[in-house]
């Protein structure tokens, strides 16, 4: 029964990460297409030097972002990252970590009262849905808080 437990604990932690780690890798000068006008973005220069402003405009050739100072052009060969800055999403992980959560712990408590015997330890009568969809559900929840969340995001890496 134990061994239950562990797999899909290690499923729920799977579920949650994964897709957390897909999004890690920028994507070719083409990605930069994809930013709305007025994005927040940081420039990474090859010296170096960064700027941090709003998206304006991107070509084939060049970056135009409005900094404090104003409007300025980057070219392509100077550029070495652009990072994009997005809204965060925690309560949306912590939701669906409760949801996740929840119904790990309801097939593990059905799982548990489907097996009781008067010699079992673990055996809580018909309590174990009881017991185990909130533990669960709150596992989940804490597990989809702690996943990061917003932030600066790779766009473009030379």
């Amino acid at each position: 029964m134990h061994d239950l437990v562990r797999k899909m604990v290690f499923t729920l932690l799977g579920v949650a990460i994964i897709p957390q780690l897909c999004n890690a890798q920028g994507a070719g000068w083409d990605g930069l297409k994809q930013l709305a006008q007025g994005q927040k973005v940081k420039v990474v220069l090859n010296d170096g030097k960064s700027y941090q402003g709003t998206f304006q405009s991107v070509s084939d050739e060049a970056l135009v972002v409005n900094i404090k100072a104003g409007s300025r052009t980057f070219g392509q060969p100077d550029i070495r990252r652009v990072l994009s800055k997005t809204g965060g999403h925690r309560g949306r992980h912590v939701l669906l970590g409760t949801a996740i959560g929840a119904g790990v712990g309801l097939g593990i408590g059905a799982a548990i009262d489907n097996g009781c015997s008067k010699s079992s330890i673990v055996c809580t009568g018909n309590g174990g849905k009881a017991i185990g969809t909130p533990l669960f559900a709150v596992l989940g929840a804490a597990i989809g808080a702690i996943l990061p969340s917003g932030g600066w995001h790779e766009v473009y890496r030379k």
